[in-house]
């Protein structure tokens, strides 16, 4: 591929398990993957995989990580059997070790639900390789440094995905009883805020997004959720543009394409 046809980069709300009862938002999923160009690989940091150094997860097809509780049975009867990804790997160990980064690996840890959930709507064939690597850190400069490290897969058709909820607080969205709610002032705000931010291409306003944003220790009591978009940001390096927004459950869904 080349410069001027590298696949884009994606910060995507990944949801929880229930996602895939929801029409709207897995009919989102699916019309945005079918406008991408068909990647050779998909290589996502989830926010639910931290661990430093950087840690590659499973080449091969190994059982999912159910990390998620007191959900129905049949969530936990899940597969989602793409095809592991070796070469993917070693690039990702080549590009971050030239970067001084050391790299761990897991070779039985499978797709966490920060991967899975939303590539079984974008990608249910299952027929796409997937890599997963931990997020070695919290830190917005840090991600950003490292994403830009692992941007030149994207020359080789790898679909770099951010798997995070563009808000997240789940003790406070307990007050929204239905998926299509009136979100609380807390999620709106933020959500309001990051659009502005990402559409004025302001880089300092949202790395420093903890004292920027409103209501930022309502929507990220802690960060992880929001953390992954950094290294997306890292990875993309160019416009930015939402292609899916609203709430679930008063969670701001919002989800971006960075070409």
């Amino acid at each position: 591929m080349t410069a001027a046809s590298r696949v884009p980069v994606l910060y995507l709300s990944h949801g929880a398990p229930p996602l895939a009862d929801d029409p709207t938002w897995t009919r989102q999923l699916a019309t945005w993957s079918a406008h991408l160009p068909r990647p050779t690989a998909v290589l996502v940091v989830s926010a639910h995989w931290e661990e430093a150094p950087v840690t590659i997860g499973a080449t091969t097809t190994v059982p999912l990580v159910y990390d998620f509780w007191g959900f129905p049975e049949r969530y936990y009867e899940v597969t989602y059997s793409a095809p592991g990804a070796p070469e993917l790997a070693e690039k990702v160990r080549r590009l971050l070790g030239t970067g001084g980064h050391p790299v761990h690996e897991a070779p039985d840890r499978g797709l966490d639900h920060g991967a899975y959930v939303p590539l079984m709507e974008m990608f249910p064939a299952a027929d796409v390789p997937v890599l997963q690597i931990s997020m070695p850190s919290l830190d917005p400069r840090r991600l950003l440094r490292f994403g830009r490290r692992l941007a030149p897969l994207r020359d080789e058709g790898v679909l770099i995905v951010g798997s995070g909820f563009f808000t997240h607080n789940l003790s406070a969205m307990r007050t929204v009883q239905e998926p299509d709610g009136e979100p609380p002032t807390w999620s709106a705000e933020f959500d309001h805020w990051g659009a502005e931010v990402l559409a004025a291409g302001d880089l300092d306003a949202l790395l420093d997004f903890e004292h920027k944003a409103p209501a930022a220790a309502v929507a990220h009591p802690r960060t992880e959720h929001f953390a992954p978009l950094f290294v997306a940001l890292g990875a993309g390096g160019g416009s930015v543009r939402s292609v899916i927004d609203g709430y679930w459950y008063g969670l701001s869904k919002r989800s971006l394409q960075l070409d």
